[in-house]
């Protein structure tokens, strides 16, 4: 692939000089960090040494620059009429962000998720489904525009119900999916309900991503017990990032960075590096997103620093993938409790069909609750044991004595994009 390195110091030096590029472009003409930059020496010799003298940028730093600058902001590299896409973030925890995109760095996004497609074993002759609404959220596009110049057959399923792309999957003979491990779930959960045989579709592939299900071991298995004979293939990016990451085709669970594209970091606490390991924040640097640029962004997404990963990649691995967000891990009587441990715990049942978390700060010290919804056929009687069997299992993944309710039928909400289930 593409992005394959034959050693760490090989891809050091691409960085480095992908580095002193985007410095290059980025510091004569691009406000926000012309002013960020001031007092910072751009002459950088190593890695290591633009990580250990440039600061971080934060989400919050770039939306108080866009209500400064409106509408845009002034993390602009070039003139306003040079851009010719524009984004936004999903406004899940905040604002949502605006993003623009020149022609250059929209291509230089779409080589990324060619590399994706390509580890993923997409080829021409596939035939994409994409079971989403086509909005601002700049991930469908890069997907359809990535996929399209692959030479696969791109299907839309913008505008149709989860029954109607379900008929219009198996009618096109869709080979490929693409869409959240929660709606590939809600899916095969409507194609339970309405008969329609998931084993006759010709879907061999399921690549999921907006949520961190497709790395957890659990979720996975659910989804392969839901799309029986269907490969699951995770990646993950981000709006102000471009696609970031893809599944290790040998060790499923680990995620790889394109570290042609990214210089990836994972930082503790105090902000210094992560040991083997260790859970910290990811922090990205983008390499080749020149019109809109990102130094040491501070993702928000939690994950597990590693060292090389066993399929022998020099590259930067993820094991276990993203964890979780910095703003959703809560301390429960002095546990941290990630979401995606909670999540691997709840797809262990297969008779729950949705779940929702509870999360209350209104006490000196923070509680959880959480609500289950058991699948139609399961029985009165099933459903109220599985309240104290999801209970003890709970209890013995966090030694922690989490309430849990039973939610009636169809009753917690579904999702096409990132799911809320904790609130």
């Amino acid at each position: 692939m593409t992005g394959d390195f034959p050693t760490r110091a090989v891809m050091a030096s691409h960085q480095l000089a992908q580095l002193r590029r985007l410095l290059g472009a980025i510091l004569p003409d691009n406000a926000f960090y012309r002013n960020k930059l001031a007092h910072v020496d751009p002459a950088i010799a190593s890695v290591e040494d633009f990580s250990a003298r440039f600061p971080f940028t934060t989400k919050q730093e770039l939306a108080d620059d866009q209500r400064s600058h409106p509408p845009f902001g002034s993390n602009l590299t070039f003139p306003l009429t040079s851009y010719t896409r524009y984004h936004q973030t999903s406004g899940t925890t905040s604002a949502p962000l605006r993003w623009l995109d020149t022609p250059e760095s929209w291509h230089w996004m779409v080589e990324n998720w060619k590399e994706i497609y390509q580890a993923a074993g997409v080829s021409v002759g596939d035939r994409v489904y994409f079971a989403f609404s086509f909005g601002p959220f700049i991930g469908f596009w890069l997907a359809f525009d990535a996929a399209q110049q692959l030479g696969c057959l791109c299907i839309p399923g913008g505008g149709l119900s989860t029954a109607g792309r379900l008929r219009a999957m198996a009618e096109n003979r869709a080979t490929v999916l693409c869409c959240t491990p929660s709606y590939a779930a809600h899916l095969a959960e409507v194609a339970a309900r309405d008969h329609f045989d998931l084993k006759a579709a010709a879907v061999r592939l399921l690549i999921v991503a907006g949520e961190p299900g497709g790395s957890v071991p659990a979720t996975r298995r659910r989804l392969e017990e839901l799309w029986p004979g269907v490969r699951i293939f995770d990646h993950h990016g981000m709006t102000e990032t471009g696609p970031v990451s893809h599944e290790c085709p040998a060790q499923p669970g680990t995620l790889h960075i394109l570290d042609r594209a990214y210089l990836a970091e994972v930082m503790d606490a105090e902000g210094k590096a992560a040991r083997a390991g260790e859970v910290g924040e990811l922090v990205l640097t983008v390499l080749g997103r020149t019109g809109s640029p990102l130094l040491r962004y501070r993702t928000g997404d939690l994950a597990r620093a590693g060292g090389a990963c066993a399929c022998g990649r020099p590259g930067t691995a993820l094991p276990g993938g993203l964890l979780g967000r910095t703003d959703e891990m809560v301390v429960v009587r002095g546990v941290n409790v990630y979401p995606t441990a909670v999540e691997d715990v709840l797809r262990g049942f297969s008779e729950i069909a949705e779940y929702q978390v509870e999360v209350d700060r209104s006490r000196a010290l923070v509680e959880l609750t959480l609500r289950i919804e058991p699948r139609s056929d399961c029985a009165t009687a099933e459903a109220e044991a599985l309240v104290d069997r999801v209970q003890q299992a709970l209890h013995e993944a966090f030694n922690l004595r989490v309430p849990v309710a039973l939610a009636p039928a169809g009753s917690l909400p579904r999702f096409e994009m990132k799911a809320r289930r904790w609130v």
